[in-house]
């Protein structure tokens, strides 16, 4: 099985508590709870020992979009990009890690 993880990412400089930035955040664990639940269900029988890591955020437009952050094979690649895509998600072209916070459900 692949240890599989989706971290939603929010931009830091968003003031907390505002009743869009609360529902756009929760709507964002949401998609990432569930992105997870499909990529460990789709990748069980994968070999042991790989991981895949997803971080996902909404871009300027509000349009979300996703990006794989380690190594991981062609397959897995191709199945995230195809469901990415079949979700309207697009894909994150390059990003200031240092500019984003990461929210991390409990």
């Amino acid at each position: 099985m692949i240890n599989v993880t989706v971290l939603p990412i929010t931009e830091s400089n968003l003031k907390p508590g505002t009743p869009l930035v609360r529902i756009m955040t929760e709507r964002l664990n949401g998609f990432a709870a569930e992105l997870q639940v499909h990529f460990q269900n789709k990748f069980s029988d994968e070999k042991y020992g790989q991981e895949l890591v997803v971080y996902i955020s909404y871009n300027s437009n509000y349009t979300v979009r996703w990006k794989i952050v380690n190594d991981v094979s062609q397959y897995i690649q191709d199945e995230v990009t195809k469901r990415c895509a079949d979700l309207g998600y697009i894909q994150w072209k390059g990003f200031e890690l240092y500019s984003f916070r990461i929210y991390q459900q409990h």
